[in-house]
């Protein structure tokens, strides 16, 4: 080749290479930032695909949670990027899509896994903040079992930086770390993931089956972290616990209660008896203690969350205050959708009859304020007869010991 033909050769590239660096400045600078919280879909925010990331449409395998993951064919190999700071408004922080290879210029890169979880509830709550993580350990379930190395929390597309001690100990059992929050620290200064997957419905589209597995490894895992030993000597027969609150909903008269489910566990051989409160034992006490429950008896409120630690088909008794069954909606049968996403028996409800008046009529919205922490009474009989045949399914069982199907085993964990 001529010297005449190299130059030609060296232009050429020198020309590809000048447009194919115009190309990735055009594709930085049109990076297009959209508002987390679309105003448009407030009024719905659990229909379709929310409010939060309103343009993107999530991945519905059957039977896994709704969730979206970048870079992926539907992004187009593109990155998931998020700015802002904002703690109140979810309309001032914003996210947007970027090819690797042309990453916005003050763009931050952070490398691995990063799980983005928009919550509608309280990340502090016990039951609001597991539905929210649940679909987290299903997606590594199903994924070699990959771990994240950062977390990004939003409450309604508002930032939080941090969870309840609770749920933060299910987290680091699960993942063998504790949850480390990204901070972000500059209004203007974006953060790009090399890997990202977003969930913004909790455990919507979750099977029965798959909730069976994530509780299992949930519970599993749990049990390693605390070296909570499976040895038959280590449990009764028959454990019953009563999973006591203070104050709001707790019982008007405890040892009344006590005595009366005392006297029936006295009743069927092997039967043992605990009264505890959740607020005075640590994570791993309540793991332990729930490893030993056949039986968990308790008000409703955020300490029935541990009934997803107990052995599957174990049983759980739930009271509630006057008022609730009329104005509480929904939400007071959470535990009842836990008993049965988890494999437990929920035996059903008391709902006290007698409480304080309300000004207004019971069936009046306003007097749940009343009723919401109103405390709980009890009836003698009611109660011998509902433990007496609580008590006696469960000495049916052919075996009480062993009933979680050798999904609790230490070092047998899926994950």
């Amino acid at each position: 080749m001529k010297r005449g033909s190299h130059v030609l050769v060296e232009e050429k590239s020198a020309t590809n290479a000048g447009k194919t660096a115009y190309l990735v400045e055009k594709l930085r600078e049109s990076v297009i930032f959209i508002p987390l919280k679309d105003y448009r879909f407030s009024n719905k925010p659990l229909e379709g695909h929310t409010w939060f990331m309103s343009s993107l449409y999530d991945n519905q395998t059957k039977g896994e949670a709704h969730f979206q993951e970048f870079p992926s064919k539907s992004s187009k190999g593109r990155l998931l990027c998020l700015k802002g700071l904002d703690e109140h408004d979810g309309s001032r922080n914003y996210y947007a899509l970027a090819w690797p290879e042309a990453l916005p210029i003050n763009a931050i890169l952070q490398e691995g896994l990063t799980f983005v979880c928009n919550n509608h509830y309280d990340y502090g709550n016990l039951w609001h903040g597991l539905t929210a993580a649940i679909p987290f350990v299903s997606w590594s379930l199903g994924n070699q079992c990959e771990n994240p190395q950062k977390w990004v929390l939003f409450h309604r597309g508002e930032l939080r930086f941090g969870m309840g001690h609770w749920l933060s100990e299910v987290i680091t059992a699960n993942y063998g770390q504790e949850p480390e929050f990204l901070r972000f620290v500059d209004e203007e200064k974006l953060v790009c993931f090399e890997k990202a997957v977003v969930m913004r419905q909790n455990e919507g589209g979750m099977s029965r089956e798959r909730r069976l597995e994530v509780f299992d490894l949930i519970r599993c895992k749990a049990r390693n972290y605390c070296n909570v030993s499976l040895s038959k000597s280590s449990k009764p027969r028959i454990g019953m616990t009563l999973l006591m609150r203070t104050r709001p909903r707790s019982f008007k008269n405890e040892s009344a209660v006590i005595n009366i489910f005392k006297r029936e566990c006295k009743r069927v051989e092997g039967c043992e008896l605990k009264v505890s409160y959740s607020n005075s034992l640590t994570f791993c006490e309540q793991v332990e203690l729930m490893r030993k429950t056949d039986v968990l008896v308790s008000p409703h409120g955020a300490q029935l969350t541990n009934l997803v630690l107990m052995d599957r088909n174990s049983s759980v008794m739930e009271f509630y205050p006057k008022g609730w069954l009329k104005l509480a909606g929904i939400g007071q049968f959470v535990y009842q959708w836990g008993a049965n996403w988890s494999g437990m028996r929920h035996e059903g409800s008391w709902r006290d009859p007698v409480g304080e008046t309300c000004q207004f009529l019971d069936s009046d919205r306003r007097c749940m304020s009343l009723y919401k922490n109103g405390r709980i009474g009890y009836n003698e009989t009611y109660f011998s007869d509902w433990a007496r045949s609580v008590l006696g399914s469960v000495r049916k069982m052919k075996d009480v010991v062993e009933h979680n199907i050798g999904n609790g085993l230490l070092d047998g964990c899926m994950c």
